[in-house]
């Protein structure tokens, strides 16, 4: 478990693998960004994509999970505060595979509450080419160790 002190400042690390598909684009479309260039094939021809591609939000969700999975659980988290400057870089099409690349970027402890500091995050996630496809710097909150009750 990593607490607040382990944490350092320009510290890098590169996880995840995610396969998006065709299906998964359109599911996710249909239920939460319904536009027709996430939905339909044919009309996606005629955007300016000029293909299905899938939703920033759907990619957003994609990162957070690989975050879940390979990063953040092995924090003493205590949940987020928000994330700022959330670009969407490049459209995901079906057929790329995503990963993720975080950057601690600084930390601070709480004036208000001792037992926990913050750490903003610079993400970037990647396509199979390394390009960059979506990036948003994220502060969570981490306890501190000489808080815990461990």
């Amino acid at each position: 478990m990593r607490y607040f002190e382990d944490i350092k400042v320009g510290t890098t690390r590169a996880f995840g693998e995610y396969h998006v598909t065709k299906e998964e684009i359109v599911e996710f479309a249909e239920q939460y960004d319904p536009q027709p260039f996430h939905t339909d094939e044919d009309a996606a021809t005629e955007s300016a994509f000029g293909e299905l591609v899938a939703s920033g939000w759907h990619t957003a969700a994609i990162s957070m999970r690989m975050l879940v999975d390979n990063y953040l659980q092995e924090n003493a988290g205590m949940g987020g505060r928000g994330a700022d400057e959330l670009r969407w870089r490049r459209p995901v099409r079906p057929g790329d595979t995503l990963s993720v690349r975080a950057t601690v970027a600084g930390k601070r402890r709480s004036e208000s509450e001792p037992r926990r500091g913050y750490v903003e995050n610079d993400i970037e996630v990647v396509n199979q080419t390394d390009e960059i496809v979506l990036s948003y710097t994220v502060t969570g909150m981490i306890e501190r160790r000489e808080h815990s009750s461990e």
